[in-house]
């Protein structure tokens, strides 16, 4: 039982040691975290109801590991194909896309989320 507790809180370190790594190496989330830290205080500022944070929490979640694993992909296919090739730039650009579709309809999710705030 003690090993297995050990593993799992390793396993943990891991994964915070990627967050790390991410907000360290990745320009694109240093600018979703700006943008997390922004919308949080607006939201806290306009008192948001909490299915309104609910909501913003989730898109945070979900640009942010949408970008870990755009970043995890990119280190994988430089370390397997460090040479320009078209196929590794459309897996690139594909993983970008997921991510700025996530930005896209987050941004629309807050205006909907704070627009009856300003009314």
């Amino acid at each position: 039982m003690v090993g297995y507790i050990a593993k799992r809180f390793k396993a943990f370190a891991f994964a915070f040691n990627g967050i790390t790594l991410l907000f360290k190496e990745s320009a694109h989330a240093k600018i979703h975290a700006l943008a997390v830290i922004v919308v949080s205080i607006s939201a806290y500022l306009l008192e948001l109801k909490s299915i309104d944070w609910l909501v913003l929490i989730l898109c945070f979640a979900l640009v942010l590991s949408l970008e870990a694993l755009n970043s995890a992909i990119e280190y994988t296919l430089d370390l397997f194909h460090p040479e320009q090739h078209p196929l590794v730039k459309k897996a690139k650009d594909v993983a970008a896309g997921a991510v700025l579709i996530a930005a896209i309809a987050s941004i629309i999710i807050a205006f909907i989320v704070f627009i009856p705030y300003f009314s």
